[in-house]
């Protein structure tokens, strides 16, 4: 499967932004999927993650309840709807995919095969 996040951008701190990512392929319902951030000298770190089915969702602490992923499986994309954004949100954002049919949602990064091209996220204060 092939990834390709969108949507960022430059927003103050309190707006909004929805992030994008369309996958290629026809199992894409088959996938979990995970956005994921790193912001400069800083380690890749879990944003959110999402089931196959769009039944379970999974938050890092520092999101949640700001941000809320989604998926379209009819569309082959996932969404990450990004609200009350803080400076410390400013970071590359990536979209990333596993084939794996399971409820657990995973945290690492070495538990997703397949990545996105980051979208760059800026929050001014």
């Amino acid at each position: 499967v092939q990834l390709q996040a969108s949507g960022g951008g430059l927003v103050q701190a309190g707006g909004s932004l929805r992030l994008s990512c369309p996958a290629s392929g026809r199992t894409f319902s088959r996938y979990a999927m995970a956005w994921f951030r790193q912001a400069a000298g800083k380690v890749r770190e879990f944003v959110a993650g999402v089931t196959w089915s769009g039944g379970s969702t999974d938050y890092a602490d520092s999101v949640e309840g700001r941000f809320t992923i989604s998926r379209d499986n009819a569309k082959n994309t996932v969404y990450l709807q990004m609200n009350s954004l803080k400076p410390e949100d400013t970071a590359v954002y990536f979209c990333a995919a596993e084939y794996y049919s399971g409820n657990y949602i995973y945290r690492s990064t070495g538990n997703y095969h397949y990545w996105g091209q980051g979208t760059q996220v800026t929050v001014s204060s």
